[in-house]
């Protein structure tokens, strides 16, 4: 493939994806798995850790390859193949040795180095599509799975060209199968993709996190939603995280330079004009502003700032590009009301219960907890014409509804 993209099939389909080995029951592997069974696919699983394989059986994801195997039994159509990356070329080879599948994918995170590996172990090439679902948590194994975690995703696709049409086709089913929007790309491209909106993010969540280890516990105290925020994904698995970093390692370490050049020069700019605070010199010259730190005042120089303000104007600008829930239009800023909810048992099942008698859908939903109290507040997202209609409702339900706030 060249470096070119774009959604794989579309218009009507029928369906001929039927029966599905899903090899590796983690978190990816028993969530595509549970999704195929939603869709009424045959699923069989394959784990090399049993406790993990008998977790994914019993919460419905599929059987156990090992005691459904027939050698006179007609493979799969599509095997999965959800492994580490350092291990997929492997696991793939015997996969294609014991003829388990007429086609082959895999989900990991990175693929240039995954496909050079499979080329080097002579893995049948015309059988395998890479792939990807950009859907994850920071929870791992069978437990954390989810049905809809791929649910209006991105699925990358990166066929090496000598896989044939039908087989791009049957793994694109996959993808749409599990609510996911098959995208086609070249490997490179992938890898470079990733690094940007995935494997970079994650090592600046643990960087903010790591502060956090020698924080004071008075100002950890203080944390709120947004550091919550910042920091989630950093929850996810070192080790894991560590392989994933290692085999895209050059696309990362290029995007994050281009970070830490923007933390450097936010950094000295700061340092600068605390540096001239109070002596009205600020860093290159420039003018005092009347009413600056510089001239005796709080606020510092235009001039002085300009990094920082570059850098707060370009995330702002960056973050209004990230799609939003319905596809890669991003919708119209959503209304945040606020809500008092007391910290019981059924509480948002109630809450729900009444935006749904209201005929109000709540867009997202968002908790923020208040230390020491049985209480907290539960910000609902919805859409700005539904506000009047959803805080009237609520208000006549009882609840301590707070718009505007």
């Amino acid at each position: 493939m060249g470096n070119t993209s774009g959604t794989a099939g579309g218009g009507e389909h029928r369906q001929a994806v039927r029966r599905v080995t899903v090899i590796g029951t983690g978190l990816i592997g028993t969530s595509i798995a549970l999704a195929l069974r939603a869709r009424g696919v045959d699923v069989t699983l394959s784990d090399p850790d049993p406790a993990s394989l008998r977790l994914a059986c019993d919460l419905g994801a599929g059987r156990p390859l090992e005691e459904s195997s027939d050698p006179s039994a007609a493979p799969a159509d599509v095997a999965v193949v959800a492994a580490p990356p350092a291990v997929v070329p492997a696991v793939l080879r015997r996969a294609q040795d014991r003829g388990l599948a007429h086609v082959y994918t895999d989900v990991a995170s990175v693929k240039a180095s995954v496909l050079a590996e499979a080329e080097r172990l002579g893995c049948d090439m015309a059988t395998f599509v890479p792939g990807h679902p950009m859907g994850g948590r920071e929870k791992q194994g069978p437990g954390a799975a989810r049905a809809d975690l791929f649910l209006g995703r991105s699925w990358a696709l990166c066929p090496t060209g000598k896989a044939g049409p039908e087989t791009v086709a049957a793994v694109s089913e996959i993808a749409r199968l599990c609510g996911a929007d098959p995208l086609v790309l070249d490997a490179g491209a992938h890898d470079r993709a990733v690094a940007l909106v995935s494997h970079v993010p994650h090592v600046a969540s643990s960087a903010v996190a790591a502060r956090l280890v020698s924080g004071d516990a008075a100002a950890l105290t203080l944390a709120g939603q947004g550091v919550r925020d910042v920091t989630r994904v950093a929850g996810g698995d070192p080790a894991m995280w560590t392989e994933i970093l290692t085999h895209n390692a050059a696309p990362v370490a290029d995007v994050l330079d281009a970070v830490a050049a923007d933390l450097a020069a936010t950094a000295d700019a700061l340092r600068g004009v605390a540096a001239g605070a109070g002596t009205g010199v600020l860093p290159g010259g420039a003018e005092p502003v009347p009413g600056t730190v510089e001239a005796g005042g709080p606020f510092a120089g235009a001039e002085a700032l300009a990094p920082v303000r570059d850098l707060l104007d370009r995330g702002r600008a960056g973050h209004g590009r990230i799609p939003g829930k319905h596809g890669t239009v991003r919708l119209p800023e959503y209304t945040v009301i606020p809500v008092v909810i007391p910290d019981e048992p059924g509480t948002l099942g109630r809450l729900f219960a009444s935006s749904a008698a209201a005929g109000v859908n709540i867009e997202d939903v968002r908790i923020e907890h208040t230390p020491g109290l049985p209480l907290g507040v539960a910000e609902l997202h919805v859409l700005p014409e539904a506000v009047d209609t959803f805080v009237r409702a609520l208000a006549a339900d009882g609840w301590s509804v707070h718009p505007g706030t």
